[in-house]
């Protein structure tokens, strides 16, 4: 690994620092506070894998304040089951997405904020079901706004925050001990599957965690990749590609989820160089995904690569190997279907308001006004 002087600091601008530093700094950079940064895609993966053990377990989606939510089994149930609800409710509620936009995103509509609302309202009966207390759907469609959307915690104070955190957590709280005094029925929505593959011994408050990464999962993540979609399709000269090619295009160069972390158990080498327990490791999609060695043009939009591209091994938007987020392929599935459904029945414009992303944990578009003009049949 090459030292080099950025003439940017990380804390500051960390999408600009990294594209200084590689590749002049060779595959891994230091940031602040230890932290190691990878771009070499087979050094990633092997991290990511952790097939030898030379990190601690870890998981970015069951990571709570207590540490990593487990154990592993209990992970993997909690995944297989909440493919399974969303895999029913997309494939019953496909036919109502052509409705859903033209209510939702006609004539025109703000964004990355109206991408956030759309695939959380879209979800809403996945997250909780019909049943649920008023209450608690109205707590987390205020964790939607003060907490998922683009900007939304900067504009509260670190006191409002954390009596809102407080809140929540009560509310929380109080409906996983609810859920588990009902027990016995079939998962109806994510907090039952929650709940129900986690057992009695559980701590609530940990189990609460776990579900809002759920809602983060489907309100965030999967709002932002529609919104980096929409963005660059209208940023961009006019392109045919279909819309699969532009949502892992925007995956690629815009992964959500840009940070992985990783903290060593022992001390070895990775990608060249020594790391320590007192370390960490930081996988980083957007750097491996912009590899100049692995990809052509690799800062240019170009979604008709992906009509020959299968599988490449510089691609990890949702993380690799145990601990890739449960339900990658079936997210890609449903921001596809919304962008056939935009493409095909609507011409788009649209209105950026900048061009810098918003970065914090999630890498969210700029501002951008969408107009939908609908197609004369």
């Amino acid at each position: 690994m090459a030292e080099r002087e950025s003439t940017v600091q990380f804390d500051r601008e960390p999408l600009r620092f990294l594209d200084e530093a590689f590749p002049a700094g060779g595959d891994a950079v230091w940031l602040p506070g230890r932290q190691l940064c990878l771009s070499d895609p087979a050094a990633s993966r092997a991290v990511l894998t952790n097939g030898e053990g030379l990190y601690e377990d870890h998981s970015d989606f069951f990571r709570t304040r207590q540490g990593t939510f487990g154990p592993r089994p209990v992970q993997v149930r909690i995944g297989r089951e909440a493919r399974a609800l969303l895999r029913a409710h997309i494939d019953a509620h496909r036919e109502e997405l052509a409705e859903s936009v033209r209510r939702a995103l006609v004539p025109g509509s703000e964004w990355p904020d109206a991408g956030n609302w759309f695939m959380y309202r879209h979800l809403s009966r996945v997250l909780l079901g019909p049943g649920s207390p008023v209450r608690l759907r109205r707590t987390v469609e205020e964790v939607v706004e003060r907490a998922v959307l683009a900007g939304a915690r900067q504009r509260y104070s670190f006191l409002r925050r954390a009596v809102f955190r407080f809140r929540v957590e009560r509310e929380l709280v109080r409906a996983v001990e609810h859920r588990r005094k009902r027990g016995g029925a079939e998962p109806v929505d994510l907090l039952d599957v929650v709940v129900g593959a986690a057992g009695p011994e559980a701590p609530a408050e940990e189990l609460a965690e776990v579900f809002l990464s759920c809602v983060f999962a489907i309100a965030g993540s999967l709002g932002f990749v529609l919104g980096w979609s929409l963005y660059l399709l209208g940023t961009n000269p006019h392109t045919e590609a279909e819309p699969a090619w532009v949502v892992r295009e925007a995956l690629r160069l815009w992964p959500v989820a840009w940070l992985l972390g990783a903290r060593p158990a022992k001390n070895h080498e990775v990608a060249g160089v020594t790391v320590t327990p007192q370390d960490e490791v930081v996988v980083c999609p957007y750097a491996v995904q912009r590899h100049a060695k692995h990809w052509d043009e690799p800062a240019t939009f170009r979604p008709e690569r992906w009509a020959s591209l299968k599988n490449p091994q510089a691609f990890i938007p949702f993380g690799w190997g145990p601990h890739t987020c449960p339900a990658a392929l079936l997210s890609m599935e449903l921001v596809e279907d919304v962008l056939r459904v935009i493409t095909g029945d609507y011409r788009l414009l649209v209105v950026p308001h900048g061009t810098r992303p918003h970065v914090t944990a999630a890498l969210a578009p700029p501002r951008f006004t969408l107009r939908l003009v609908p197609r004369l049949s």
